[in-house]
C-alpha cells in the first residue's frame, strides 16, 4: 500500500527531505535510555544534556553525521576482573540521535556530574528579499 504524503503539493517545492527528517524521528522516539533534557541556555544556544552516570569521556563519542547528531556511549565490560554480590547497574550500550536543523552547529561538549551537555547554536535567520528579473 503505498503512503500518503503531504510533501506532495505541487506547492511545496524541495520540501521531500522533510519527509526523511520525520522518517528518522519516529525512529528514534521509542528509545529511551539514557534520558536527556534540552533546554534553551542563552540566545540561540540550545543544552542537550544525557544522564550518562557510570559512563568516562573516553567511554562516549559524539558525531555529526549529515544532520543528525548521534551520540554513543559504550562501558569496558571488567566484571570478570571483579567479584558482584549484587549487579544492579548494568555496563549497557546506547546510540542517541538528534535530527539537528540545517545550519546548526555543534559548538561544545563537557561532562559534569554524570551528565553530558553538548551546546547546539542555532543560526539567526536572514530575511532575504530578491528580485528577479524577467528576460
Amino acid at each position: 500500500m503505498a503512503r500518503l504524503s503531504i510533501f506532495n503539493s505541487p506547492f511545496l517545492l524541495g520540501f521531500d527531505q522533510l519527509e526523511q527528517v520525520f522518517d528518522k524521528v519516529s525512529k528514534n522516539a521509542g528509545e529511551g535510555y539514557p534520558p536527556y533534557n534540552i533546554e534553551q541556555i542563552e540566545g540561540a544556544t540550545l543544552r542537550i544534556s544525557l544522564a550518562v552516570a557510570g559512563f568516562f569521556k573516553k567511554d562516549l563519542s559524539i558525531t555529526v553525521e549529515g544532520s543528525q547528531l548521534i551520540v554513543h556511549g559504550k562501558q569496558q565490560d571488567d566484571s570478570e576482573q571483579k567479584a558482584f554480590l549484587h549487579r544492579g547497574i548494568a555496563a549497557r550500550q546506547f546510540v542517541r540521535k538528534f535530527v539537528l536543523a540545517e545550519g546548526m552547529l555543534v559548538s561544545d561538549a563537557h561532562m559534569e556530574n554524570g551528565l553530558l551537555h553538548i551546546d547546539v547554536e542555532r543560526p539567526e535567520p536572514q530575511d532575504i528579499t530578491r528580485t528577479i528579473n524577467i528576460r
